[in-house]
């Protein structure tokens, strides 16, 4: 019975009228990778509207290698000094993973970021849609990594851009040039095998 009412009500409203995104609710979005630029500040800022929470690993490079001995204790050798430390954020970021809805992870130019690949595998093993933001001068050295994600973007401005049509429907301003696709490949593209 539900499922004819959900028909007669889907047929009665106007499609310009249909909501296009599910009620509202919390998103979290886990941010990973480089830490030595202010693209999460900034992303935090691109997305302030959108009702989203962003989670990520400690950013702060010195308090990150610390955090386990600073909660520890000091510990005499280097490598466990390292080990108590990449416990603790393991800790954190496998927690904040797991809870996530999606993940962005930055991949910058200067620095290895075996960590960013790391969560970005722990990401796609979870099944959590990844978007990976870098510039195009490294998409060779990432292209398992896009592979796996749902989309690779240049900038934080894509990243909000997508996430505001995840959440609402939302699709930036028409730029004066942008030709429609049916003015490109036909109206529901006719001929899909074809261009």
């Amino acid at each position: 019975m539900d499922a004819v009412v959900a028909v007669v009500v889907l047929a009665n409203n106007d499609a310009n009228k249909f909501p296009h995104s599910a009620p509202p609710r919390q998103w979290s979005v886990y941010l990973s990778g480089e830490i030595h630029s202010p693209w999460r500040s900034e992303l935090a800022e691109a997305v302030s509207h959108l009702p989203v929470t962003l989670t990520g690993p400690n950013d702060d490079h010195a308090l990150s290698d610390d955090a386990g001995a600073m909660i520890h204790g000091a510990v005499p050798t280097r490598p466990h000094w390292d080990n108590i430390g990449a416990r603790l954020n393991g800790l954190r970021t496998t927690t904040n993973l797991k809870e996530a809805d999606l993940v962005v992870v930055k991949f910058g130019e200067k620095y290895r970021q075996w960590n960013a690949a790391f969560e970005a595998g722990y990401a796609s093993a979870l099944n959590i849609p990844i978007i990976t933001i870098h510039p195009s001068s490294i998409s060779h050295m990432l292209k398992e990594v896009n592979a796996n994600a749902t989309m690779a973007v240049e900038s934080v401005d894509q990243v909000a851009a997508a996430l505001d049509y995840t959440i609402n429907g939302t699709v930036p301003a028409t730029p004066e040039d942008w030709t429609p696709s049916e003015n490109i490949w036909g109206k529901g593209n006719p001929n899909p095998g074809g261009k």
